[in-house]
Protein backbone atom coordinates (compact mmCIF):
# COMPACT_ATOMS: atom_id res chain seq x y z
CA UNK A 1 0.00 0.00 0.00
CA UNK A 2 1.54 3.35 -1.02
CA UNK A 3 1.50 5.99 1.65
CA UNK A 4 2.11 10.06 0.68
CA UNK A 5 3.93 12.58 1.87
CA UNK A 6 4.67 16.35 2.03
CA UNK A 7 7.59 17.83 0.80
CA UNK A 8 8.28 21.40 0.36
CA UNK A 9 8.08 22.98 -2.78
CA UNK A 10 11.80 24.17 -2.62
CA UNK A 11 13.23 20.78 -1.45
CA UNK A 12 10.65 19.53 -4.62
CA UNK A 13 11.84 21.72 -6.98
CA UNK A 14 15.90 20.67 -6.29
CA UNK A 15 15.11 17.12 -6.09
CA UNK A 16 13.41 17.57 -9.66
CA UNK A 17 16.77 19.05 -11.15
CA UNK A 18 18.68 16.78 -9.14
CA UNK A 19 16.54 13.55 -10.93
CA UNK A 20 17.09 14.86 -14.46
CA UNK A 21 20.16 15.50 -13.72
CA UNK A 22 20.62 12.15 -12.51
CA UNK A 23 19.41 10.83 -15.61
CA UNK A 24 16.05 9.48 -13.56
CA UNK A 25 13.00 8.88 -15.60
CA UNK A 26 10.90 10.61 -12.83
CA UNK A 27 11.62 12.78 -9.91
CA UNK A 28 9.34 10.01 -7.62
CA UNK A 29 11.74 7.32 -8.67
CA UNK A 30 14.83 9.46 -7.63
CA UNK A 31 12.99 9.76 -4.24
CA UNK A 32 12.71 6.26 -3.40
CA UNK A 33 16.11 5.44 -5.01
CA UNK A 34 17.43 7.77 -1.73
CA UNK A 35 15.10 6.80 0.65
CA UNK A 36 15.99 3.26 0.21
CA UNK A 37 19.82 3.83 0.07
CA UNK A 38 19.46 5.42 3.34
CA UNK A 39 17.59 2.83 4.85
CA UNK A 40 20.22 0.05 3.61
CA UNK A 41 22.91 2.50 4.58
CA UNK A 42 21.55 2.83 8.47
CA UNK A 43 20.45 -0.97 8.53
CA UNK A 44 24.08 -1.86 7.78
CA UNK A 45 25.44 0.56 10.38
CA UNK A 46 23.54 -0.79 13.08
CA UNK A 47 24.37 -4.67 11.94
CA UNK A 48 28.25 -3.56 12.66
CA UNK A 49 27.41 -1.66 15.78
CA UNK A 50 25.75 -5.71 16.48
CA UNK A 51 29.31 -7.07 15.50
CA UNK A 52 31.64 -4.94 17.01
CA UNK A 53 29.05 -5.33 20.55
CA UNK A 54 30.01 -9.20 19.95
CA UNK A 55 33.85 -8.66 19.16
CA UNK A 56 34.01 -6.49 22.42
CA UNK A 57 32.47 -8.83 24.59
CA UNK A 58 34.76 -11.52 23.11
CA UNK A 59 37.32 -9.40 24.30
CA UNK A 60 38.53 -8.58 20.77
CA UNK A 61 37.81 -5.23 20.88
CA UNK A 62 38.82 -2.77 24.05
Amino acid sequence: MAKKIKIESDLYEKLEKCAGTAGYSSTEEFIIHILEKTVRDIDAGDDEEKVKEKLRGLGYLS
